[in-house]
């Protein structure tokens, strides 16, 4: 049930139902009760319902399929949704910007005159 806390209610059912996946009350593969039977359950309109439903997709928690409802998502089923592809990932990308650096600050060097550590005198004199 929503409670008058003065948080949104869709915010609240979004919560709700997110523990309850996190929990594994609601597993990977489930079918989330229909937007009817969550109105019912949280006594809140369909536009709420559908709103903290709206949440959970953003989030990737859960997949709606047309015609036959919304499941919660498998997690981890392809490499990109591991957190040890996305870890690997970041370290990769990490590399690449330590490589990249590295390489700009020779061209860099390389370019610039050496600074003799006396300030530069405007060409005018």
């Amino acid at each position: 049930m929503v409670k008058k806390t003065g948080r949104p209610g869709y915010l609240q059912i979004a919560d709700e139902l997110r523990e309850q996946i996190r929990r594994g009350t609601l597993a990977p593969g489930d079918l989330l009760p229909s937007t009817n039977r969550l109105s019912e359950q949280f006594d809140a309109s369909l536009s709420v319902v559908k709103m903290a439903v709206g949440i959970l997709r953003n989030e990737g928690l859960v997949i709606g399929q047309q015609g036959k409802g919304v499941y919660v998502r498998e997690i981890g089923t392809t490499a990109g949704d591991s957190p040890a592809a996305t870890a690997d990932e970041v370290a990769e990308i990490r590399a690449s910007i330590k490589e990249l650096t590295e390489r700009l600050e020779r061209v860099e060097s390389q370019l610039s005159p050496p600074q003799s550590g006396k300030p530069r005198r405007s060409p005018r004199g």
